[in-house]
Parts: structure tokens; sequence; C-alpha cells
């Protein structure tokens, strides 16, 4: 018997870096690129072949799960991360830099200045990025980052999100990078900031491979499209590539979908047609078989008629080898509140009034006023650092006061949830029968059995932002503050979740920069400073 080689010596890999001098035509060039979990052995990116030319906007989609930060780390580093196994070909031309998603959480503990000259954290400065701080200035002054908000003293971690993000974007901008990658560029930004990355990806003559669950970026930057995808409930990887737009790889897939679907099911419906008849001459031969006991001669010519039948059942049986996989719709999510759900027309919510809003001893804005009445959807946004979020936690308060009102609030880190208790714990599951509802209506958010019983803090940032909003449909919540409830969702799904909060018929409290959000969901929107709330 051959011995079998170590799943690790087969998986050897074979990942090929060619780095060519900058005088060269810059591209990224992917051929049969796989990568694989090391400890579950299961497959993110399947035979990936793509190549990213000068003046690519590619934009990388998908759920949670499918691999896109994976795949960047891949085509960041020579080696492939610790738990993955890459095999495939990758050539690059030109210097790879990259915006990271976890900026806050990774350097929290980092001076500002060390941000700058620094790759990790956890290494030495390097000397040659001194010379680049001399652009700082200029670049924050681009990014809308005031300079009375630097400090070189200042850690990373007191920075808002957004601030992280724009002191990301300003790092990249200074370093002499020929292929930029960016993961969740908007994340945490205000409307300024996210013009400017519009205009900036949109005009940039550098390839970019980016990330980003922020339709309206993706519909007027990307010309070109990578999608991950899980199939077969979701244990099979699948990945497709578009050149053009995104709306139009929307508008194509959808088409495709249906398309697919039509001919998936027309073949079944054939082949059961196909069946259906041959079971009837099969049976009818065979009782004409039982009744020929006395004539040897009709007996023969039956028999071999069986054996022709059965020739044309195995074909038919074949046919099922060419049937178009039925495809399946991206993130189920078949769920909505309760028609009970409701607040009356004008019944008010709060009447806010709010001297001064602080955060450690700091003020962030003054007399800020604010009257909701049921059923309104009112959308909060503001400049990054402006106390958005203080402030919706504020009126969460406020709010949890008042006995006649059930309020929910999503938060936009989701570390409040990150507890040991498990997904079906956390969602107030009591009984088989509370169980059995539960799972379904999981199921329907693209849950599987086995991330049903998982600790809540192991799920994705979308899984929790689902995970929310199930709650607060199981609680029957008729007022609903929610933290950029969108952040994390995928562009291909989000449509639906925006169409259970314009369906809901209680009131909405939104801190959001979400323009498709804000177009199809909300009835008023404000904007937050320092002297207040002002209504736009």
């Amino acid at each position: 018997m051959k011995e079998k080689k170590p799943i690790a010596q087969m998986w050897a890999w074979t990942i090929k870096w060619n780095i060519k001098d900058r005088g060269g035509v810059l591209m990224l060039d992917i051929k049969n690129l796989t990568i694989r979990l090391k400890e579950s052995g299961f497959t993110l990116v399947d035979r990936l072949t793509f190549t990213v030319k000068p003046g690519d906007k590619i934009a990388l989609i998908g759920q949670e799960g499918t691999g896109k930060t994976t795949l960047l780390d891949c085509l960041t580093d020579v080696e492939a991360p610790f738990h993955v196994e890459m095999k495939g070909d990758i050539r690059k031309k030109g210097v790879i830099g990259r915006l990271e998603q976890d900026i806050t959480e990774r350097y929290a503990k980092t001076r500002t200045l060390d941000f700058f000259v620094k790759d990790d954290p956890r290494q030495e400065p390097l000397p040659e990025r001194y010379e680049m701080l001399k652009n700082l200035r200029e670049v924050l002054n681009r990014l809308g980052f005031p300079m009375e908000a630097y400090h070189d003293d200042k850690r990373i971690g007191d920075y808002s999100g957004g601030e992280a993000v724009k002191l990301g974007i300003a790092r990249l901008l200074m370093r002499d990078v020929e292929i930029l990658l960016l993961d969740e560029p908007t994340n945490d930004l205000d409307f300024e900031t996210i013009l400017f990355l519009e205009d900036f990806i949109r005009e940039e003559e550098r390839p970019i491979l980016f990330v980003s669950h922020d339709e309206r970026l993706l519909e007027n930057t990307a010309n070109g499209v990578i999608y991950l995808q899980r199939i077969r409930k979701r244990k099979k990887a699948m990945t497709d590539c578009w050149r053009g737009t995104f709306k139009e790889f929307a508008d194509q897939r959808l088409r495709r979908f249906e398309s697919d679907l039509m001919i998936a099911k027309k073949q079944r419906a054939e082949y059961k047609k196909k069946m259906e008849r041959f079971r009837q001459i099969y049976q009818k031969v065979a009782h004409e078989q039982d009744q020929t006991v006395r004539n040897p001669e009709k007996a023969r010519l039956l028999k071999k008629k069986i054996k022709h039948l059965k020739s044309i059942e195995k074909n038919i049986e074949r046919e099922k080898e060419d049937f178009k996989e039925i495809p399946e719709p991206e993130e189920p999510i078949d769920i909505a509140f309760s028609e009970s759900v409701t607040l009356p027309a004008g019944r008010r919510v709060g009447d806010f009034h709010i001297d001064k809003l602080e955060i450690d001893g700091r003020e962030l804005s003054r007399d800020i006023r604010l009257v909701v009445r049921g059923p309104m959807k009112v959308a909060i946004t503001g400049a990054n650092g402006s106390g958005k979020t203080t402030l919706l936690k504020a009126l969460r308060d406020s709010l949890s006061e008042k006995e006649n009102l059930r309020v929910g609030y999503m938060p936009q880190d989701h570390k409040e949830l990150e507890n040991e208790s498990t997904v079906l714990t956390f969602l107030g599951v009591a009984d088989r029968k509370t169980e059995g509802r539960v799972r379904k209506m999981l199921g329907a958010l693209g849950f599987e059995r086995e991330e049903m019983v998982v600790p809540v803090f192991s799920l994705s940032g979308g899984q929790k932002t689902k995970l929310c909003l199930l709650r607060m449909i199981l609680e029957e919540r008729n007022v609903l503050l929610l933290d950029e409830p969108t952040r994390n969702l995928s562009p291909l799904s989000a449509p639906r979740v925006r169409s259970v909060l314009s369906g809901f018929q209680g009131a909405i409290i939104a801190v959001t920069h979400d323009r498709a959000f804000i177009e199809e969901v909300f009835d008023e929107m404000y904007r937050l400073d320092s002297q207040g709330l002002h209504r736009i």
C-alpha cells in the first residue's frame, strides 16, 4: 500500500513572490490561489485567478467569515499567516501598503508619533520614517483632521474610531507604496472623510484592492469585484470575479441567480416527468411479464424489453450529473418585527434637553435638544469625535427610565456583548419550545447549527449585529437605539435589513453615516457638533 504524505507536506505552499524594479508596470497577478484553514481544513478561497492593473479599483466583498481579511493578509505578507495554508501563484510588482481594519485595537497603547515611525507596535522605530513626518500636517489637513487634535504622546486608543482610521490613512499616504490594500476604510468615518476617501480611490492612479460594506462607496468607485462566497450550507467556498462597476455586478448577479434558478428547476421538473413516464411504462411491462407464464416466446421478448428499459433508466439517472446547482441567495435574511409592535402616530417618545454632553470631564457639545414622537425614524451624523455614541448612550439611559417604552440598544463595537454566554443564552432561550422558534429564526439569518451554541464573543461583527437585531425582535422592543448598525453587513444583504427597519412601526434613533441606510429608512436627519444638534 502506497504511503500517504502528511497533509501539511502535501500543502507545502508554492507561493512565488516576484518583485521587480519599480519602473515596470504596477500589478498584482493572482493565479489559482487557494487558502485553507489549518485547524478545520476548510477552504476559504478556492482557485482565485485575478489580475490587478494600474488604475484598478477592485472591491473585495462577501459575508462574514468568508476570508476577505485573510486574503488581504496573504497578499500583504511574504509568508502565509500562521492559521492558514496557501497554494497557488502570487506575483506583485511594486510595494504593497495596507490599511488595517483593527487600528484602534492593535495600536491602542501606541503613541501617535510611534504609530507613524513603526510598521508594528512591537518593533523599534524606523529612522527613515521620521523624514516622512514633514508631510504630516499637509496630509492631515487633506483628511480634515485638525492639528490641534494631534499630539505626539497621545495613545491611538484615546482617539475616536474615525480619528484612528484617518491616522491610518495618513500613515499610508505618507509612505512610498505602489499597490494599496484597504480593509474597511470607511468604518467610523464621518461624511466629509468618506467623500474625501471616495475621491481619493476614484482618482488615484495606483491600483487599489479594498474591502467595504458601504454600498455607495462601492457604486461610486469600484471598477471590478472579487466576491467570496460560501455555498452548500456554508460548507464550500466559491469565488466570483467581475470586471465592471459594482451596480453592474449586482444586477448581473441577480439576473444570473434568477436564470440559474429557472434552469435548475426546469431540469429537475423535466427529470421528474421522464421518471414518472418511465415508471408507468416499466410497471406495465413488468405486469405483462407476470402474466406470460405459459407463453415462453412473449416472456423472452418482455424480458429483453425490461433489460432495455433498465438501460433507459440509467441514462435518465445520468442526466442528474449535468444538473445546474440550485443557486443559494446571499445571506438569507427572512425575519421581521411583529405587526403588534407599534407606537401611535404623534405619541411623544422623548423630549430631550442636555445642557452639556461630556466624556471624561471633556465637553463635547452643549444645549442639545431633540423631540422624538412615534413612529419617527431619526438619523444622527457628525464629525468623528463629536460625541455621537456618547449622546446615544445618554438617550438610552433617559429612555430606559420610562416604564411604558421597551427600549432596545445596539452598540457600535459590540464589546458589551463579549461575555461567556452562548448565542442561544444571549437570546433568552428558556425551554424547548422557545429554542425551536429561535433556532428557526437564526437559520433565517444565515446561522449554521454549530454557530447557534458558540460563545457570542467568537462571532464576527456582522453576526453580532444580526444577533442584536434578532433579540430586539424577540423582546418586541418598540424604540430602537442603533449605533452604526449596518457597518458590518454585506452590501448584498444590507438591503433586506434596511427593509426590515423601514417597515418597523416603532421609533428609531440611529447614529449612522450609511447613505443608502439614511435615504431609505429615516424621516429626519440631524448633525451633532459642539453647539448641539442641528436638523439637516
